[in-house]
């Protein structure tokens, strides 16, 4: 259930680019997804988000920058060893150029760069 928020969120923001809006509002929400916008600002895709009652149901409202061109997120789960994480970049980013893989590890939400780096 948890990757179907994350895709769903990810599927509004694009759109609301798409469209030439300023802001979205994404329901419901998870601690996930709140770290997955945390990459998103540090790289520069979206401006800032703020987050509206995190203990219930709650909502959190993205300013967007124009930057994002496509996001998805894996339905499936798959398992990397820390020394396959380049290599599970090439394969699922379309260019070698641009893009970030975001993974999830037990130090946390973490880009394939600061994975590499921390080794795990």
């Amino acid at each position: 259930m948890g990757r179907r928020i994350l895709n769903d969120a990810l599927r509004s923001m694009v759109n609301a680019e798409r469209r030439g809006k300023a802001m979205v509002e994404l329901k419901p929400i998870s601690t996930v997804m709140s770290s997955f916008l945390r990459i998103m600002k540090n790289h520069g895709y979206i401006k800032d988000f703020q987050v509206y009652d995190p203990h219930r149901v709650g909502r959190i409202t993205v300013e967007l920058q124009g930057r994002i061109n496509d996001c998805k997120a894996l339905t499936y789960r798959k398992d990397i060893k820390a020394r396959d994480v380049e290599a599970y970049r090439l394969q699922t980013l379309p260019t070698h150029q641009w893009g970030y893989v975001v993974i999830t590890t037990p130090d946390g939400v973490l880009d394939h760069e600061e994975a590499i780096k921390k080794n795990c």
